[in-house]
């Protein structure tokens, strides 16, 4: 069988495109949530409030891990940096779980051990 042609290419490739949006969104947001910081936005304006907000669930799992390091009202925001790495590297696992999955042919299959020798 053509592992182009198997049925579960189309939701593989669906999958990775949700896997890839979603962590482009996080990114974004955590990008924002950075610069912000960083610049010394004012936290009561409602757009820079919203990305706090929207960002707080991501960064609080790695709140603990560095120091917060403030020069002023600038804050070099270590843990959304972090955030940021971790969340890339789980998006990473999750699409090669996905692609785990994929339906090879034995063709395929003998080349893909070769390169793991």
């Amino acid at each position: 069988m053509d592992s182009y042609n198997s049925p579960t290419t189309k939701p593989l490739f669906k999958g990775t495109q949700i896997v890839w949006f979603l962590l482009w969104f996080i990114e974004t947001m955590l990008i924002f949530r950075f610069v912000f910081k960083l610049m010394g936005a004012n936290s009561g304006a409602w757009f820079t409030d919203f990305i706090y907000t929207v960002t707080w669930p991501f960064v609080a799992p790695f709140l603990a891990v560095f120091p917060i390091g403030i020069a002023r009202e600038n804050v070099f925001d270590w843990t959304a940096l972090l955030a940021m790495a971790v969340y890339w590297i789980v998006a990473l696992a999750i699409i090669k779980f996905f692609l785990m999955s994929k339906t090879v042919s034995t063709r395929e299959a003998a080349a893909g051990l070769d390169d793991q020798q």
